[in-house]
C-alpha cells in the first residue's frame, strides 16, 4: 500500500498573518475584547449624553464627509476607525431613546437584547440547517410556539423569524396565493386564475400589502381598498359587500388583511367579525400586528386583539413593541402545513430525506436561507425581564398616548383626528380666519423647521388630502412636560410661517 505524500504547507505571509489577526478565534480573544469594549464605551458616552434626538444634519453636509473616505486605504487600527465614525455616523445618528423622538415605529431598545445582539453576531450562527444552528434552531422554535400560545392559534401552529413587517406580510400572502391556488391543476387552470385574485385591506394599512401584490405577480389592481369607520378601522359590511360584489365579477378573494395597529392611527380592525366574515367566505385571514402585537403582553389591553386566535397567519414586529433591535420579527400561521409553500429541498443544504430524519432546518419555513439568530435578542429579553414587564412598559407607551391626545385636542392651536387605540396622535397646526389656507404649509415647514432643530422628531402623514403631522410614541421615558414642549415648538415653527407669508403678502412693494 502506497502512503500518499502530502506538500509541505507554506508560511502565511505577513499580510496574510496580520489579517488573520483580525478574525475572531482562539488566539484573538484579547483583541476582541479590547475592541467591543471600546466600541461599547464610546456608544454609551454618546447615550449618556445627547440632549436631543439628532442634529438636524442635511444629506448635503453630512455626505462629504462620507464620500472622503478611501475605502481602499484601511486605517490599520480599530481605534482609529471608532474615531472616524464618530464624525460618519456617531455624532449625528439619530436616537430613538431621547424623549423626545416622536417620529417613526423606533423604539428604545432592552439591554438583555443588546446582549443577546452582541453573543449572536459573534458566535454568527445561520439559521437555516441544523447543522449551522443546533439549540439556535429550538430557540427560535420554541419562542415560535410561545408567541403562537399568546396568539392562541393552537397546537398545529407554526412560523418562522423574519427580517420585519414587510418580509412577514410578503410570505403570508404568498402562502394565501398558494391556498387559493390549490385546486388550479396544471399551468394553464393557474395562470387563467392569477390575475382574477384579489385582497382586501382598509385604506390605513400598510403599503406592504400592495408591494408584496407586485412581487407575487399579482393583477395591478388586485389589492382592494375597504373604507374605515370614523375611528379609522375597516368597516365589516365593506369587506363582506366587496367579497360578494368580487365572485359576482368572477374574481377570487384570495386573503383578507386585518391590521392591528394601523401606521399612522394605530388603530384596531374588528379582528372577530372579520375572522366571522372569512370563515363563512372560506377566504384567508391574515392580521398584520406589526404595530400591536405589544399587546399580547398587556397586562391591561390584550382584549383589544380578540379575535387574532381566529386568524390563519399574522405578523409580529418585535422590534417595535416589544422594545427589540431592528432586527426581530415574525411570521406566525395557524396551520404549518401551509409553510409548505415555502420549501425548497438542496441536495446541498436540506435534502428532502432530513425530513423523515426529523432534522429541524428552519430554512423549510424561511424566504431567506442565511439568516441571523435574531431570536436570540426576544429570549434572553423574556430570560431577564418576563413578558409582564415588556407589557407594561408598552401599557406606559398606551397611556402616555392618551394624555398625548388628550393635551393636543383640548389645545385650541391644534386640530386632532381620532384617538388611537395604541400610541399615535395625528394632529396639526390650524391658523385662524382667512390664514388657514396656509395650514398644509405651515405644518410642512413646522416639520421641517423641528427636524433641522434636532429638538425633537415627529413624522407626518396626509388624512384626506391635507398634511398633517404625527407622534408616535414608543419610549416609556416620554412625559406629557416633552409632549407639550414639542407642541410648543411646533406651534412656535408653523406661526412663524403664517406670520412671515402674510406679511410678505401685504407688505407695499417697494
Amino acid at each position: 500500500m502506497t502512503v500518499p505524500t502530502y506538500p509541505v504547507e507554506s508560511a502565511p505571509s505577513p499580510a496574510s498573518s496580520a489579517a488573520r489577526a483580525q478574525l475572531l478565534h482562539g488566539g484573538s480573544v484579547e483583541q476582541y475584547r479590547r475592541t467591543i469594549a471600546d466600541g461599547v464605551e464610546r456608544v454609551a458616552r454618546r447615550v449618556a449624553t445627547v440632549d436631543r434626538p439628532g442634529t438636524g444634519v442635511t444629506p448635503a453636509e453630512l455626505a462629504p464627509l462620507v464620500d472622503r473616505v478611501d475605502l481602499d486605504r484601511p486605517l490599520g487600527d480599530a481605534g482609529a476607525a471608532l474615531d472616524e465614525l464618530e464624525n460618519v455616523y456617531l455624532r449625528d445618528a439619530v436616537w430613538f431613546h431621547h424623549p423626545r423622538y416622536l417620529a417613526h415605529l423606533n423604539c428604545p431598545v432592552a439591554i438583555p437584547a443588546l446582549l443577546g445582539e452582541a453573543v449572536l453576531t459573534a458566535v454568527n450562527s445561520s439559521l437555516d440547517t441544523w447543522d449551522q444552528s443546533a439549540g439556535a434552531t429550538l430557540i427560535e422554535r420554541r419562542l415560535i410556539d410561545w408567541t403562537a400560545e399568546r396568539i392562541g392559534l393552537g397546537p398545529s401552529a407554526d412560523g418562522v423569524f423574519t427580517s420585519g413587517g414587510s418580509q412577514s406580510n410578503l410570505q403570508a400572502l404568498l402562502l394565501a396565493r398558494e391556498e387559493a391556488c390549490a385546486d388550479a391543476v396544471g399551468p394553464a387552470a393557474r395562470a387563467e386564475l392569477l390575475p382574477r385574485l384579489r385582497v382586501l385591506t382598509s385604506t390605513a394599512g400598510h403599503f406592504s400589502v400592495q408591494k408584496s401584490a407586485k412581487l407575487l405577480g399579482l393583477a395591478p389592481d388586485a389589492v382592494l381598498a375597504v373604507p374605515t369607520d370614523a375611528r379609522r378601522r375597516i368597516d365589516p359590511d365593506a369587506v363582506r359587500a366587496e367579497i360578494v360584489r368580487c365572485r359576482q365579477a368572477g374574481l377570487v378573494v384570495m386573503a383578507v388583511v386585518g391590521t392591528a395597529g394601523t401606521t399612522d392611527f394605530g388603530s384596531i380592525d374588528p379582528l372577530a367579525d372579520l375572522a366571522g366574515i372569512c370563515a363563512a367566505a372560506g377566504v384567508w385571514l391574515h392580521v398584520d400586528a406589526a404595530y400591536g402585537c405589544g399587546l399580547l403582553v398587556s397586562p391591561t389591553r390584550r382584549h383589544l386583539l380578540d379575535g387574532i386566535e381566529r386568524a390563519d397567519s399574522v405578523t409580529v414586529d418585535f422590534h417595535k413593541s416589544f422594545f427589540q433591535p431592528v432586527s426581530s420579527s415574525a411570521l406566525v400561521v395557524r396551520d404549518r402545513r401551509a409553510l409548505r409553500h415555502a420549501t425548497y429541498h438542496a441536495d446541498y443544504l436540506n435534502p428532502a430525506r432530513m425530513v423523515e430524519q426529523r432534522i429541524p432546518n428552519q430554512v423549510d419555513k424561511s424566504l431567506q436561507t442565511t439568516r441571523r439568530f435574531d431570536a436570540l435578542k426576544l429570549w434572553l429579553t423574556l430570560r431577564v425581564m418576563g413578558p409582564d414587564a415588556l407589557g407594561t412598559l408598552f401599557d406606559d407607551v398606551v397611556d402616555r398616548a392618551a394624555d398625548a391626545w388628550r393635551a393636543v385636542s383640548q389645545d385650541p392651536r391644534f386640530e386632532v383626528v381620532t384617538r388611537s387605540e395604541l400610541s399615535t396622535v395625528v394632529f396639526r397646526y390650524l391658523p385662524t380666519g382667512p390664514d388657514r389656507e396656509l395650514a398644509d404649509a405651515a405644518n410642512l415647514h413646522a416639520r421641517e423647521a423641528l427636524a433641522a432643530s434636532g429638538l425633537a422628531a415627529v413624522a407626518g402623514t396626509r388624512v384626506d388630502g391635507r398634511h398633517f403631522l404625527k407622534f408616535t410614541l414608543l419610549n416609556p421615558a416620554t412625559t406629557v412636560d416633552d409632549v407639550g414642549f414639542v407642541l410648543d415648538l411646533v406651534a412656535t415653527h408653523a406661526g412663524r410661517y403664517v406670520h412671515d407669508h402674510t406679511a410678505a403678502l401685504t407688505c407695499p412693494v417697494g
